[in-house]
């Protein structure tokens, strides 16, 4: 099965985009600083310092000119996409959309006939399981203030009608090299927005943190997110996944089935509470699964004991260096994209 044009067929049947046909140049570009239609280099000097790199675009560090300050200039190569057109205005139209805390913010736009700028704000800290691994000490509290940002920044993108889809640790970023626990979510360009009419269908995602449903090849809605949150958040407290194989088709079987324990002797010093989140949040029906706000109600966000401020144990470190080590191999040599569905 070809991987693109399945999702490609995908994203045409689904009817949750409420700018079909818009253009990047069409999209309302109100609290942008300067004239999309102008030259970056007028306002920011793009250096030759790179930042990261992905299927159509590179990252490099920026200056603005006229305050210096630091940033992040994602460079799209709009030949590169020039068949995905409705894939990069959606991409534009969540980032101008959203505005919270604990959500890398879009600065500034330059849209130009070869190249599309998009100014972010940088951040310098790095990947959230990386710090985890270089910190002397790691505890379950530490994991608590973590999930709380980060399902308040599902919150808040859902309240908005979007759908992350590809809620990843990659995509927990430190805000600074200073600070341990304040994160920002980061790369929506699977992301969508959705209406409550029209469920999603496009089956894509990171295998290891994609829901059932998806899987399944049903129709589904933000509560995808929920299950990546259910995922992340085993992953802070023991240091590997819930759900992990070599082959994929097993891998998704114990997904669809939500096979997972926890484990002895990983798992012995972690509280009842936290194990409960996890448990409403790795739910393999979509609708008894819990949302943002009663996650955020639960009572391991409301308690504090001295046991959720111990030091995990080494194993979590070691754990997760392995996982994070064996995550960046298959990353360099397999498709974040995955596609489900009937063979046609």
């Amino acid at each position: 099965m070809d991987k693109s044009s399945t999702t490609e067929k995908s994203d045409k049947r689904d009817k949750s985009s409420k700018n079909r046909g818009k253009g990047v140049a069409d999209i309302p570009k109100g609290r942008l600083v300067h004239d999309p239609s102008e030259e970056i280099s007028l306002y920011y000097e793009v250096t030759n310092k790179l930042l990261g790199t992905g299927n159509f675009s590179v990252v490099k560090k920026g200056i603005a000119k006229g305050t210096k300050e630091a940033v992040a200039i994602k460079i799209i190569d709009k030949k590169r996409v020039k068949h995905k057109p409705e894939m990069l205005s959606n991409e534009v139209e969540i980032l101008i959309k959203i505005d919270h805390r604990n959500v890398i913010k879009l600065l500034d736009l330059f849209d130009t006939a070869d190249y599309l700028y998009l100014v972010m704000e940088l951040v310098t800290g790095g990947e959230l399981f990386d710090r985890i691994v270089e910190r002397e000490s790691y505890s379950e509290a530490d994991a608590k203030e973590v999930m709380r940002q980060l399902l308040n920044a599902i919150k808040y993108i859902h309240a908005n009608d979007i759908v992350h889809r590809d809620l990843k640790p990659e995509n927990l970023l430190l805000e600074t090299e200073d600070n341990d626990v304040n994160i920002k979510l980061s790369d929506f360009g699977l992301s969508k927005i959705y209406d409550n009419e029209f469920l999603m269908k496009t089956a894509c995602g990171t295998p290891g943190y994609v829901a059932p449903e998806i899987l399944s090849a049903n129709p589904y809605g933000p509560a995808v997110d929920m299950w990546s949150a259910g995922v992340i958040c085993y992953i802070l407290l023991c240091g590997y996944p819930p759900f992990y194989n070599d082959n994929d088709a097993i891998l998704f079987e114990s997904i669809l089935n939500a096979k997972y324990q926890f484990h002895s002797p990983y798992w012995d010093q972690i509280s009842k509470p936290a194990k409960d989140l996890i448990r409403a949040l790795l739910v393999v029906d979509p609708q008894a699964r819990v949302n943002s706000t009663q996650a955020l109600e639960m009572e391991w966000f409301s308690i504090s004991t001295s046991s959720s401020e111990q030091p995990l144990p080494n194993q979590l470190k070691e754990k997760l260096t392995l996982f994070r080590e064996e995550s960046k191999i298959k990353s360099s040599i397999k498709a974040s994209l995955i596609t489900v569905g009937k063979k046609n």
